[in-house]
């Protein structure tokens, strides 16, 4: 059991660095961000793109596959996206 939930963590911190990174590229904060934070934007967005994909019927995140990382690219975009805004109101 123990081990399970170890392996579900380090899957989800790969799959968070990896979207994290493309989505950094996709929106150049690349230079801005380092792994840390590839990491959190990636798991972050993988949460809210899976919960946006909730509110319109669809399937959020279903494993490590390709619908699962588009899905979380989406969120991790927004997630920028309304970061970006509110540190220019701020």
């Amino acid at each position: 059991m123990l081990r399970q939930i170890s392996m579900g963590i380090i899957l989800w911190i790969i799959f968070g660095a990896l979207v994290g990174w493309i989505t950094s590229m996709f929106m150049g904060t690349n230079q801005a961000q380092g792994l840390g934070q590839d990491i959190v934007v990636g798991i972050i967005g993988a949460l809210l793109g899976g919960w946006l994909m909730s509110l319109v019927g669809k399937v959020g995140i279903t494993g490590f596959n390709v619908y699962s990382f588009i899905v979380a690219v989406i969120g991790a975009v927004i997630l920028i996206i309304v970061v970006k805004a509110l540190r220019r109101i701020g």
